[in-house]
């Protein structure tokens, strides 16, 4: 998923899965859901991918007049922020009662697959709004379980990288971005100093802790899951990819305690501002400037990697495949128009355009060959998700995942801002809470 990415405050619960599943469902055998007693309307649930919602509405009400000039089907919009929008969607899909059309952070769709409230893209599907293969594989890998009908779409493709403030760099006589974690912690120092910080986070947002430490399991080579499904959070490489992360505060001294209470987006502001050098972030550009800063004001490089090696898969991954997937609810009353203003929205123009607004890839292959996403930052962003780039773990409990493990880093932040210790053995005892928590 994308911007303010705090994960909903309560865990999914496997009851609550079970209750949606049996909630929703129905319709044509034709679609695999759905009807079209409302042939005239939809109601759509829209990300908040701009600066804010207003950003948001302005972005999204011309292209969806378009969509009814072009077909007579009227859009009702609302934009959801990413603060509430799991805990909307997991009670739509207990109630039965939720919008036609909605976006899901990518990270999500195995966890709401597994309530069969979400129409699945089969062949069929597909082939209404133009087929599966106009879609980088990567990103539909990244949009359901392995083996099964995707649950949703790819709309907006992202990937993390490492933005730099190039005036702070210059005067701190610093040449280029690191490219390795021991590289940053140098750098961080230097930087680090007379009330301005190196690196921005955001320590209480539950899923952007979730994409940091899952990026650094991969480089320490160890996963959240084994291949069965069961967690393995407190494992001894988990342990020490989390606490590297916590230790650029506790340790290492580049981040700012203050950034322990940070949850939405404050780090893209200090950037912005000047009070920090360096922020890992993804497809950032468009806050940047939403914030005063101009092109060029800051500069892009991939995230970093351990010593000597360079961006890759395996230990060198070096981003989670992020993104927007675009869902329809099997129990629409609109199901042919769901499908049309989905093969809208995910059109080589509407791709074009609405990606370039957000500062986003295209998942759509043709969309991506518009000169627009050759710009430095875009690259980086491209050339990660072909690369080096890997999706978290698709599996049902993932949102639970993302609570527990998430809840786990801004504990421990908080201990590091607060001052106390945050050793091997704190760091394990928070994950295998965590891990306690998936099995209660």
């Amino acid at each position: 998923m994308r911007r303010t990415r705090a994960a909903a405050a309560a865990a999914v619960t496997v009851s609550l899965l079970a209750t949606a599943a049996t909630a929703c469902g129905g319709g044509s055998a034709d679609t695999g859901g759905g009807s079209n007693t409302a042939p005239k309307e939809l109601t759509y649930w829209a990300s908040n991918q701009g600066p804010d919602i207003a950003a948001d509405q302005a972005a999204l009400g011309p292209e969806l007049k378009k969509f009814e000039q072009q077909t007579g089907i009227k859009v009702k919009l609302e934009v959801v922020p990413w603060s509430d929008l799991l805990n909307r969607i997991l009670a739509a899909t207990a109630s039965g009662q939720g919008p036609d059309v909605l976006n899901i952070g990518n990270t999500w769709s195995s966890s709401l697959q597994a309530t069969g409230a979400l129409l699945p893209w089969d062949a069929k599907n597909f082939e209404a709004i133009g087929g599966r293969d106009r879609f980088v594989e990567s990103a539909i890998g990244s949009a359901g379980a392995a083996g099964k009908d995707p649950a949703a779409v790819p709309l907006y493709s992202m990937s993390y990288a490492l933005y730099y403030n190039k005036k702070m760099f210059r005067e701190a006589g610093i040449e280029k971005p690191p490219a390795t974690w021991d590289e940053l912690v140098a750098t961080g120092r230097q930087l680090s100093k007379d009330g301005k910080w190196a690196l921005g986070a955001e320590g209480s947002n539950l899923s952007n802790n979730i994409h940091q430490v899952f990026v650094l399991s991969k480089q320490h080579g160890a996963e959240f899951f084994d291949a069965a499904g069961k967690p393995t959070f407190d494992t001894p490489a988990n342990v020490e990819a989390v606490k590297q992360y916590v230790d650029l505060m506790a340790k290492d001294k580049v981040i700012s305690p203050g950034n322990a209470e940070y949850d939405k987006n404050q780090s893209l502001q200090d950037f912005a501002n000047g009070k920090t050098a360096m922020v890992l972030w993804q497809s950032a550009a468009s806050s940047f400037k939403a914030h005063g800063m101009k092109e060029g004001d800051w500069g892009v490089a991939p995230v970093p990697v351990p010593a000597g090696g360079t961006p890759g898969t395996g230990k060198n991954t070096n981003s989670m495949v992020a993104g927007i997937n675009m869902a329809v609810f099997k129990n629409t009353d609109n199901i042919d128009g769901a499908l049309k203003f989905v093969k809208f929205m995910t059109s080589d123009e509407e791709q074009k355009l609405l990606n370039k607004t957000y500062g986003s890839i295209p998942p759509v292959k043709a969309a991506q060959t518009d000169p627009a996403f050759a710009t430095e930052d875009l690259t980086v962003l491209r050339n990660t998700l072909a690369t080096s780039a890997a999706p978290l773990p698709q599996v049902p409990e993932e949102s639970q995942f993302e609570t527990a493990v998430g809840t786990a880093v801004k504990e421990l932040f908080a201990d590091a801002a607060a001052g106390r210790p945050v050793t091997t053995e704190s760091v394990k005892a928070r994950l295998t809470k965590a891990q306690q928590q998936m099995s209660s």
